[in-house]
């Protein structure tokens, strides 16, 4: 990827380290894995879904942003 801009690199770069150094934790929901940025002890921000199956992105449950509860390992 190529980017162009009049910026500094060090200022449009700036946040990529809290972005790399993010925790996910990779949960699997029926078919469906998905990787979730923690928010308790056993609930998570939806930021990835991994599906074989289309009709899981179709899902209003599934997409980025939603909060899901899973259980204990």
């Amino acid at each position: 990827m190529i980017l162009y801009s009049v910026m500094p690199a060090d200022t449009v770069f700036a946040n990529m380290d809290a972005v790399v150094k993010q925790e996910l934790k990779e949960v699997s929901l029926g078919h469906a894995t998905m990787l979730l940025e923690q928010t308790g002890a056993f609930e998570g921000r939806i930021v990835r879904l991994i599906s074989p199956d289309p009709q899981d992105y179709l899902n209003p449950h599934y997409a980025p942003g939603q909060i899901v509860r899973f259980g204990p390992e």
